[in-house]
């Protein structure tokens, strides 16, 4: 099997290395980056996967010409929800009829790829718990397990629904905690609930996701921002299958010492998510008439920090010249 992962961030990396160390002779892992000169930094430095105390370089065949290696079996597309349209034009090329994509963006403004034969490939979801901190080009720590749930939002045909199951099993094998869902949407907006309660609270206070639970006010907003998704879903008659406040509360705890990828990119001066994530929240919550000022206020606050970081960028460039 022939497997590329787009994007060289935390994630793709993370699932690079993993895939890598694991799969048998006659499979190929492949890392494809639309950045020329990153793409051969990576093939010269190899990926570094830092796990514990161990770090481990792993070879990976790094490319950034789609059009060269012919069309793939299966596709991850580790990116950032905003880039994935520009991703997946870049990585057209590599598509047949019977590729299998899977979508591993935060939020759910990506499902309208599943929704729409938009693609010329077999769509597929994960929703992904996985701790991965980007720590320099190619270089990431795995910081926390986590389990990672794949399926369709319609049934697939019997040739695709045969390739996410020997996905699944190649991942499991890999030491990535997998499974299949029937109900991905119920699984997306899952860890949409958590991801609108932690991810732009973080970037807001600065903190980590444990920190947030030491602060009174940002509890109570952890609290009312998903309370306020969860009447949205129950508006558009998703169905919630445990108490979404608990979850993310839980999971906070459980992922203490993690930085958000919002964080990290706040911290990076890169966009930020804000959109796919709360962005959706409001947007559909509009659709349907239900108000959400809290989401709302989030959206406004962090789009403040990034308006204030990329002005900066821009100021600082023009001294420069």
């Amino acid at each position: 099997m022939r497997i590329g992962i787009i994007g060289p961030g935390a994630l793709g990396c993370l699932f690079a290395a993993k895939l890598y160390l694991s799969v048998n002779e006659q499979d190929e892992i492949l890392l494809i980056d639309h950045k020329t000169e990153r793409a051969a930094e990576l093939n010269s430095q190899g990926i570094l996967y830092e796990s514990g105390t161990e770090t481990t370089r792993c070879p990976i065949s790094v490319s950034n010409s789609p059009e060269s290696l012919g069309h793939l079996d299966t596709l991850l597309f580790c990116v950032k929800s905003y880039d994935l349209k520009k991703s997946l034009h870049f990585a057209a090329p590599l598509f047949a009829p019977t590729t299998l994509i899977l979508f591993l963006q935060n939020g759910i403004g990506h499902l309208k790829y599943g929704e729409q034969k938009l693609l010329p490939a077999v769509p597929a979801f994960a929703a992904c718990s996985e701790g991965a901190t980007y720590l320099a080009p190619g270089h990431i720590r795995h910081a926390g397990k986590g389990h990672t749930t794949l399926g369709f939002l319609s049934p697939g045909n019997k040739a695709g629904s045969k390739q996410l199951e020997q996905l699944a099993t190649t991942m499991q094998n890999a030491g990535i905690d997998t499974s299949i869902s029937n109900d991905i949407r119920t699984q997306l907006w899952a860890k949409l609930f958590v991801n609108a309660g932690i991810n732009g609270l973080t970037a807001v206070y600065n903190r980590s996701n444990g920190q947030l639970l030491t602060s009174c006010a940002a509890r109570s907003r952890i609290k009312s921002l998903v309370r306020e998704a969860e009447k949205v879903a129950k508006g558009l008659g998703i169905t919630i299958e445990k108490d979404p406040v608990a979850a993310t509360l839980k999971v906070c705890k459980q992922t203490a010492r993690n930085i958000s990828s919002m964080l990290q990119d706040i911290r990076r001066l890169r966009p930020t998510e804000i959109d796919a994530i709360n962005g959706e929240v409001s947007r559909l919550g509009r659709e349907i008439g239900i108000t959400t000022p809290l989401n709302d206020e989030l959206i406004a606050q962090v789009k403040k920090i990034e308006k204030r970081y990329l002005s900066s960028q821009t100021e600082a460039n023009e001294n420069q010249e």
